[in-house]
């Protein structure tokens, strides 16, 4: 029996009812978004490690807003895949989500923790007011109606999660009947230390093993778009018997 028969097997006999979805970058990765991490994600010669941080934005708030408008619209022009639809069919679930993309909502979710922010969020830095911006900007930087600058309404490296969120997160993993972790490297803290938090059944979705493997019930060695529908089937069929 492979790892996705196992699993839809263990989701028959347990028929979970508290289903929690943690995502990480893997499950945009088929509507063709680059992860900004490693080699494929260099722009410009600079790391998302030079360009993402406080220090970086204060230095140069020109070039960081470049490369985040290019981002944008890379993200404004793909679509949601399989695997953001299947997850939005889960009427209940909570999604829990290290990407900052927006797909999950884009795809029908509607219960969203985003870790880490969204692209296409602005904060003022001035006001700490924030503000929806999914069109491209007619000038950069962005500014507020108060003249301060926009900043970016993602967490930067070495900044705090936004308030609330992972503890939130904490909690809805702690009491979930079922929890699938869907292409995340199991890398980035502290969003990776909430999968060890479940106390029931645990499914990961990774082509590659991730540092979270060996901690989950079931790994499956697929894509997210591959293996996301059927889990998503069996989740209801079970749910609905």
């Amino acid at each position: 029996m492979s790892d996705l028969a196992e699993a839809i097997e263990a989701i028959s006999r347990t028929k979970p009812q508290r289903v929690v979805v943690f995502t990480g970058a893997g499950v945009s990765a088929e509507s063709g978004i680059p992860t900004f991490r490693g080699a494929g994600g260099l722009w410009r010669n600079y790391r998302a490690e030079d360009l993402a941080t406080p220090e970086a934005f204060a230095r140069d708030p020109f070039l960081v807003w470049q490369w985040y408008e290019w981002r944008r619209g890379l993200i404004r022009d793909a679509q949601p895949n399989a695997a953001h639809r299947a997850v939005a069919r889960l009427p209940n679930a909570v999604v829990v989500t290290q990407n900052v993309d927006g797909l999950h909502a884009r795809g029908g979710a509607t219960n969203i923790i985003e870790l880490h922010g969204n692209i296409f969020r602005l904060r003022c830095v001035r006001e700490g007011t924030e503000h929806d911006a999914f069109d491209a900007f007619e000038s950069l930087p962005p500014r507020c109606k108060c003249g301060a600058l926009f900043r970016p309404g993602v967490v930067w490296f070495g900044e705090m999660l936004p308030a609330g969120a992972l503890e939130r997160a904490a909690e809805e993993i702690r009491n979930a009947d079922l929890l699938l972790v869907i292409g995340t490297s199991g890398v980035v803290q502290p969003a990776a230390s909430l999968v060890a938090l479940c106390g029931g059944t645990s499914i990961e979705i990774n082509p590659q093993t991730s540092a979270l493997s060996s901690s989950c019930t079931y790994a499956i060695a697929a894509s997210a778009a591959e293996a996301t529908p059927p889990l998503v089937d069996a989740i209801l069929e079970a749910t609905n018997a």
